[in-house]
């Protein structure tokens, strides 16, 4: 029988939990009613790694996740980095994760390493991730491992890199103690003592020719991290045959520096092929007539032909020194190698000029110097901004077209000095001289034409000036190109009633002269004749008549 005592007891106890069942079902209630803002639905437990997202925002996280958020590192917010890592190790990640809101919770798993398990849970519109290793003894040394785990990912790619690196790498303490190496750097050391045999530590210096004591300290006093304490170009003497490298020396920090060297082998080939190939141009420049000087884009004389020193009278040794375009201008100026300016002032803005138009490549000039020579220069642009300049002696060709010239101006003025009209007209019918006595019966304003006439458009102008006859045809015909070669001539008669005697005559070349002389017209019989008859009349008539000057004194059509 229970006694009054114990029955109080048990009846207390029941409304007690019945009460504290009541209180925990209304919280639960509660708690649903809240939006998620306001209270976190999930429990974060700091030997997991929880992830709690609104949406793509990062509500809470344990200790361990945000850990591993640190070594996944990257751009963009947390849900970004956190579901492409995801994903690269769960490929349906992205289709799974979408429907979380519909089924409530699901299970993810990838194999590899590290074998991961992916818990979701969506619960008052928040998504609880959690990741566990199923491997691990416990869920603490799950946590850790994930982080380590990717460090170490990190670190197997750039051990990967550094070994298939074809460029020698290395890692030296601040007294010069190689202390690591990639494999390229143990290659290049055992190919340069095969005779050593087997590398022992510490690892032997390849570059035996880079300074000892470039520490990182350098860094610490003013030289900025990763800045350069050491480049140059390095051989290196291998058992196949010597190596090129372009050495690198940065700082580490700690005291120590790292060392980079990219095989330069090719550009040293390349190199000495340019310097082969400048010296075979310096040989061909050696044997050319013309100077030649190339200044580079400091204006400073780089190349330059012992053709220049005979046509500048400028020694090799003044030249060997690399003068600037100015000194060079300057000592032309004091040997009268050049025309003297009016004054100093605008002969230096000349050189100016002169300097930019051989930069463009529009620089072409014809000096006559005081001693009678005549140089044409030019100045043409080279790659770099460069300008070459070419000096050529072209006195005897000046001379020959002087001498030409004035042989043309000669014959000009003998056939002026002739009463009879003479036109020449070249194989092809063009008109390419006459006297005055042919401008004064033929006013056609040829000498003012920019072209030269055709024998059609002559022929044209006699006509004008002539009256009607059926010799204007074969005249075209005996005069034009490939007509028939042989002496002609015939009368016609003028407008204001004269009456002139035209005669063809071949010329060497396939040229054609034409004389007009006036003649009083008799019987038939009388007109006829021939050249030679007419020409010797022609040279009694000049022969008694003196050559009277003209007012002026016309050219040879070229």
């Amino acid at each position: 029988m229970v006694s009054g005592f114990a029955l109080g007891t048990v009846l207390a106890g029941t409304s007690l939990l019945s009460a504290l069942a009541a209180l925990l079902v209304a919280h639960i209630v509660l708690a649903a009613r809240q939006r998620p803002g306001d209270v976190i639905p999930f429990h974060v437990d700091d030997t997991e790694t929880v992830f709690i997202f609104d949406g793509e925002n990062l509500v809470d996280a344990s200790g361990p996740a945000r850990a591993l958020l640190g070594a996944i590192g990257g751009e963009g917010s947390e849900w970004q980095r956190l579901s492409a890592w995801l994903a690269r190790r769960i490929p349906s990640f992205h289709d799974h994760i979408a429907r979380l809101g519909e089924e409530g919770c699901m299970d993810l798993s990838a194999t590899g390493t590290p074998p991961l398990h992916l818990s979701a849970e969506w619960r008052a519109g928040l998504a609880r991730l959690v990741l566990r290793d199923p491997e691990a003894e416990g869920q603490l040394v799950a946590i850790d491992r994930l982080s380590h785990l990717a460090t170490q990912a990190e670190l197997a790619q750039l051990r990967q890199t550094l070994e298939h690196a074809p460029a020698p790498v290395w890692r030296e303490s601040g007294d010069g103690t190689v202390i690591w190496a990639n494999p390229a750097y143990l290659a290049l050391a055992s190919a340069r003592d095969a005779a050593a045999g087997v590398l022992t530590w510490p690892l032997p210096r390849v570059f035996d020719t880079v300074p000892r004591g470039l520490s990182g300290d350098a860094a610490d006093t003013g030289t900025a991290p990763g800045g350069t304490l050491f480049s140059a170009r390095l051989e290196v003497n291998t058992q196949p045959g010597p190596r090129w490298f372009d050495c690198r020396i940065c700082p580490a920090g700690g005291g120590d520096v790292l060392g980079f060297a990219l095989p330069a082998d090719d550009a040293r080939k390349a190199e000495k092929s340019l310097g082969d190939f400048i010296r075979t141009l310096t040989r061909t420049f050696a044997n050319l007539p013309i100077g030649l000087a190339i200044f580079d884009r400091q204006r400073r004389l780089q190349v330059f032909n012992p053709a220049l020193t005979d046509l500048t009278t400028l020694g090799p040794e003044f030249l060997s020194g690399q003068p600037s375009l100015d000194s060079f201008f300057d000592a032309l100026r004091s040997r009268q190698m050049i025309p003297e300016p009016r004054d100093y002032r605008s002969w230096r803005q000349a050189l100016t000029a002169v300097e930019r138009a051989a930069a463009a490549g529009h620089f072409e000039e014809t000096w006559s110097l005081a001693s009678g020579q005549t140089y044409r220069v030019t100045g043409r642009p080279h790659p770099d901004g460069a300008v070459a300049f070419l000096i050529e002696d072209i006195s005897a060709e000046i001379s020959l077209t002087r001498r030409f010239r004035s042989q043309i101006e000669t014959g000009q003025a003998v056939l002026d000095s002739l009463p009879e009209a003479i036109a020449v007209f070249s194989s092809t019918g063009a008109l390419v001289m006459s006297n005055q006595a042919y401008d004064a019966l033929w006013p056609d304003d040829s000498a003012t034409r920019l072209h030269r006439m055709g024998v059609a458009e002559v022929i044209e102008s006699w006509r004008a000036r002539a009256h009607p006859g059926p010799h204007w045809a074969q005249l075209r015909t005996l005069i034009g190109a490939g007509g028939p070669r042989r002496d002609w001539q015939g009368d016609i008669q003028l407008r204001d009633g004269r009456h002139m005697l035209c005669q063809l005559t071949p010329l060497a070349g396939g040229a054609t002269l034409v004389g007009f002389s006036a003649h009083t017209r008799t019987a038939p019989h009388a007109a006829k004749g021939t050249a030679a008859a007419t020409r010797a009349a022609t040279a009694q008539t000049a022969a008694k008549t003196p050559a009277t000057p003209k007012p002026r004194q016309r050219k040879a059509r070229a």
